[in-house]
């Protein structure tokens, strides 16, 4: 348990010198490449699984501090490891690595029994600099998909990766929040939340009053060791707000659950 805590805040060091050292340029790619692999490896593997869930029930203040911080600095370096693949892509180069792998394949089977065809307008809140989701949404279906990102650096490279791709699908990339994009919320019928979103469960509770009584929301999260990747599932207003269908999945960095709007009691 002991070397298991240790291992992890050496793992906080050493995502707070690569997000610190950040320039805007892939001088330290390969060494957060290599960094993030390891810890997706960490945080999949069964054993440190078990042995978190021991040291969650002692619910000691030093391990939610640590568990908080790593949130945090381990999202930060997600979004600069998505700004390097976009950057290397950029300059002739197509970069792979384990991480990107991982969330590909979970793509797939983000929507359960809701299903995303061409009829369909999505929405990816945190879409990110490299915007895997938004790509593969509109290439398998050619549905319309909106990706809004806060991150004004983020959505510039999304866009310049999508003019070199050279996609004809209907899929654009904008800078804001939520609430300046209420048409396109109220024409949702599939709404995507990035693990790595902050606040999202926030910013669920006033989708309500934004969106159709249709919209399916797919919230990514992680809890228990996952949650020291992705922001964990938090309870939700059940007069608006119906948990219609969890993904629990074993091989995937994080898990989705799927919401819909409450229904009404008569």
């Amino acid at each position: 348990m002991e070397m298991l805590l240790t291992t992890l805040y050496g793992f906080a060091a050493r995502f707070r010198r690569i997000a610190d050292a950040y320039d805007g340029t892939a001088a330290e790619s390969q060494e957060l490449t290599e960094l993030i692999d390891e810890y997706t490896r960490f945080i999949m593997n069964p054993h440190h699984q078990e042995i978190w869930t021991e040291i969650e029930q002692q619910d000691a203040r030093e391990v939610m501090r640590l568990t908080a911080e790593l949130r945090e600095v381990s999202a930060r370096c997600v979004a600069i490891m998505e700004k390097y693949r976009a950057l290397h892509f950029l300059n002739g180069g197509e970069e792979r690595n384990g991480y990107f792998t991982n969330i590909e394949s979970g793509i797939e089977r983000e929507f359960g029994s809701f299903q995303v065809n061409t009829a369909s307008k999505v929405v990816m809140v945190g879409s990110g600099a490299f915007p895997m989701t938004p790509m593969l949404i509109g290439r398998r279906t050619n549905a319309e998909v909106l990706g809004i990102d806060i991150d004004e650096e983020a959505v510039q490279l999304s866009n310049e990766v999508l003019r070199k791709i050279g996609s004809r699908s209907p899929i654009r990339l904008l800078t804001g929040d939520i609430v300046q994009f209420k048409a396109e919320m109220k024409q949702a019928t599939h709404i995507i939340f990035s693990s790595t979103v902050a606040g999202k469960y926030g910013l669920l509770d006033r989708l309500y009053a934004l969106t159709s009584g249709q919209v399916v929301v797919a919230m990514r999260y992680g809890n228990h060791l996952k949650s020291l990747f992705n922001y964990p599932m938090e309870a939700v207003d059940e007069t608006k707000w119906t948990l219609s269908e969890q993904i629990l999945c074993s091989d995937q960095v994080f898990d989705v659950a799927l919401y819909c709007k409450a229904q009404p009691k008569l």
